[in-house]
């Protein structure tokens, strides 16, 4: 199984997740290619079975690196994309963002997940998971971390978040 674990992070929330994900996969036995997103990287994403894509939330969107790289994606497989988005057997993508959602909590993630999931979705790829991660504000939103909806998000992805993630990739593999 090829297994591509794909990320854009700023500010390093992003990069703690996909660190899990590339040791979950490891500890299960399998290959995975971990590729910090940029907006000039090409990639042959068909080429993969799995895909874990994620990033953090800017302004109810995926950073600009990560939504160039789609926007080339979707533009190097147009001729793949069919009508009805007909699946293909045994490609499957899992979506996921970090999050601060100082102001409507999750609510300010799930345009990301749903953005960054439709060109695998429109290229056959089954999305099975969803995943939403609290990540901490760095710089000058820091106060952000304790005046949000979702508490006190300071230091997250912790030790917590990151259990959490190894189980739920070792659960998808196990499948």
């Amino acid at each position: 199984m090829k297994i591509l674990n794909l990320y854009y992070s700023a500010t390093g929330n992003t990069a703690k997740v996909a660190e899990q994900i590339e040791k979950a996969i490891r500890t299960e036995g399998h290959e995975v290619t971990t590729v910090k997103a940029t907006k000039d990287i090409d990639l042959d994403i068909l080429a993969y079975d799995y895909v874990f894509i994620g990033c953090g939330v800017f302004m109810w969107l995926p950073g600009k690196p990560l939504m160039k790289l789609i926007n080339n994606l979707q533009k190097k497989y147009r001729e793949e994309i069919k009508s009805a988005a007909p699946r293909r057997p045994g490609k499957k993508a899992i979506v996921y963002c970090t999050f601060g959602g100082g102001h409507t909590g999750a609510n300010e993630a799930v345009a990301v997940v749903k953005y960054s999931g439709q060109l695998f979705d429109h290229l056959g790829y089954e999305i099975i998971a969803e995943w939403y991660f609290p990540g901490e504000y760095h710089g000058k939103h820091e106060n952000l971390n304790i005046e949000g909806r979702l508490g006190k998000i300071s230091g997250r992805p912790n030790e917590g978040d990151l259990q959490e993630i190894y189980e739920k990739v070792i659960a998808i593999l196990r499948v």
